[in-house]
């Protein structure tokens, strides 16, 4: 029987063809996966680059283009027949020597760029002669391609080769180039490792362990259950890049771990996925925490689409950190508190009762129980630079101090409320991870949105401070579109022209989102917008969330930001606070920004 491994291009292309291609694709796979009368078979490519390159034909004017080798099967993409064949003949493929993971070429693209590569080399010095060959196949540099890596005369070079080259092929090409050190090299090579235990001896001709190794470029599907899970799984999903595997998978730490990244690095990812491991190995109940109910009432989705198994789903309890209070205070005192009627306190008194209550008494009572009966066994938190000192005590108290006890992820730089927490000072000593990859955001807005924000250091969730330096994004895009305009009612019309564009250009109005600070904008904007089916809410309200498309209105001066108190140490909090609200609703767009203001623009927006 075959063992068939999906690449995420596959899922992306099959969900783009027209529905009855789409249908017979999948009927094929399915027939293939059980090797049955009138399943498709492999037919081999002339001119093929690579020998173990091979076309399935799954829909009238459709191929899958798979490698092969023995009974595995990598089906890469499926396109129609012209595209198909050129695709198979392009490409080559193989294993990389050091980490192990399986590479992708584009062969028949770096045969063109090698004569103009050569002819620069004639008129410059080449950018890794002080380098030796042992040094750079130590790197897991392809020998083959060596002789083209020596034509390389500048950093621009480098740039130019990335859409032809494996990541694993350029990232350290790259840090050498900029002036980078081996070991430098070295580690952004290590970070595509999907496993800290995964040290033993690599075969480069065993293409089924390299899939083993990738879980970003190969999900295995043995079934027709697993197929169809696969192919209609959102991608975060399946195809966790290496660094979210390796921390999300991780079988044991021994103490709590912190995990900090830029806004698209997939901080929330791993934190789905940590909950979901620890709920299927772990040794008790999972909680997972978040900054606001309505971020925790998104998690939970993610999770209902993550977890398959609802035994294992029950495992997980999804709650914000105020909530999560409220109900312990509620068992504390016997009855639910009452939010209206006589005796009704407000949501900020009963907040913060609560967690005065749970920071001097509860979490103490909690620490005295006995480990078997802590709340929890595992915690997982997410944006936790929002969450309180006193809420820190009460998560440090409601799990037993043991390994995969707390993992933590979160991001100073968009801390948008005065929380300024160490976790060292809460009890909570952890070892820190730091992701440096975009993996949402193009390289044009993530360096917009790092201008906007400043490159100065914030208050860390460990001692010190952290600074946004060395962010990096793995694919180019579009630039942030600014607009002004004359009047608030103008901008408005521009703002229903641009999202009118978007839907007609074929962007699905749940991948758009329009953003302003506050509710009334936010008010003028619905009502712009009546008949077009797109979220609007405020900038905080957006924050967790992710769409192909954001607006971002009012971006004003006066109202982005707003006034700020007059005494110094409030203001410069109150100013940094509101550069992280609209830093924060900015890199929610995985694809294009559009910001816009009538009158003078924010100072906030980098010229």
């Amino acid at each position: 029987m075959p063992r068939l491994a999906i690449g995420p291009e596959f899922p992306r292309e099959l969900s783009a063809l027209a529905q009855p291609v789409r249908r017979d694709a999948v009927v094929a796979l399915r027939r293939f996966l059980l090797n049955v009368s009138g399943a498709p078979h492999p037919e081999r490519v002339r001119g093929a680059r690579d020998p173990r390159v091979a076309t399935l034909r799954l829909a009238a004017g459709h191929r899958g283009v798979v490698v092969r080798q023995r009974d595995v099967y990598w089906l890469r993409t499926v396109l129609p027949d012209p595209e198909a064949w050129s695709y198979a003949q392009r490409h080559r493929y193989g294993v990389n020597p050091v980490v192990g993971v399986v590479e992708e070429w584009d062969a028949e693209a770096l045969e063109r760029v090698e004569p103009a590569l050569r002819r620069s080399g004639r008129r410059s010095s080449r950018l890794f002669d002080a380098i030796c060959d042992g040094d750079l196949l130590a790197l897991g540099l392809d020998g083959h391609a060596m002789p083209l890596f020596r034509l390389i005369t500048t950093e621009a070079d480098v740039a130019a080769l990335e859409p032809l080259l494996p990541p694993t092929q350029h990232l350290p090409l790259a840090v050498l180039a900029r002036g980078g050190s081996l070991a430098e090299a070295w580690r952004e090579l290590d970070a595509w490792r999907y496993s800290d235990a995964d040290t033993g001896p690599i075969d480069p001709d065993d293409l089924h362990a390299a899939l083993r190794r990738s879980p970003d470029q190969a999900a295995f599907a043995p079934d027709k259950v697993t197929l169809d899970r696969v192919l209609g799984a959102p991608e975060w999903c399946t195809f966790p890049h290496p660094t979210q595997h390796r921390l999300a998978r991780a079988a044991r730490y021994e103490h709590p771990v912190l995990v900090i990244g830029g806004a698209g690095t997939g901080k929330t990812v791993i934190a789905l996925h940590r909950a979901a491991h620890l709920a299927a190995n772990g040794r008790g109940p999972v909680l997972l925490i978040t900054f606001s109910q309505s971020l925790a009432e998104e998690l939970s989705a993610r999770l209902d689409v993550l977890i398959e198994d609802e035994v294992i789903r029950k495992r997980v309890e999804v709650d914000n950190a105020e909530r999560l209070a409220m109900r312990i205070v509620a068992g504390a005192e016997g009855r639910r508190p009452a939010l209206v009627g006589p005796g009704a306190r407000s949501l900020a008194q009963l907040t913060d009762e609560a967690l005065r209550l749970l920071s001097l008494t509860t979490g103490d009572l909690l620490d005295d129980v006995e480990p078997e009966r802590k709340p929890y066994r595992h915690i997982v938190v997410d944006e936790a630079q929002d969450i309180s000192a006193a809420q820190w005590r009460l998560l440090r108290a409601a799990a037993p101090r043991a390994y995969d006890d707390l993992f933590i992820v979160g991001d100073p730089h968009q801390r948008v409320t005065d929380t300024r927490v160490t976790l060292g000072a809460v009890g909570i000593p952890v070892v820190q991870h730091t992701l440096k990859v975009s993996y949402r955001l193009p390289q044009e807005l993530l360096s917009f949105v790092v201008r906007l924000r400043g490159g100065g250091p914030v208050a860390g969730l460990v001692r010190g401070a952290t600074e946004m330096y060395g962010y990096r994004a793995t694919h180019n895009g579009e630039r942030p579109m600014i607009r002004a305009y004359d009047s608030p009612e103008s901008e408005l019309a521009g703002l229903r022209a641009t999202i009118e564009s978007w839907l007609a250009d074929g962007v699905p109005a749940g991948e758009i989102a329009v953003g302003a600070r506050t509710t009334r904008l936010v008010r003028q904007a619905k009502k712009a917008l009546e008949g077009l089916d797109v979220r609007a809410a405020t900038f905080q309200h957006l924050k967790g969330l992710e769409f192909e498309r954001v607006a971002l209105i009012g971006v004003a001066e006066g109202v982005v930001p707003e006034p700020p108190p007059q005494e110094p140490g409030a203001r410069a909090r109150a100013l940094q606070r509101e550069r992280s609200i609209l830093f924060v609703a900015c890199t929610r767009a995985r694809a294009m920004l559009y910001i816009s203001h009538s009158g003078r623009g924010s100072p906030f927006i980098p010229l």
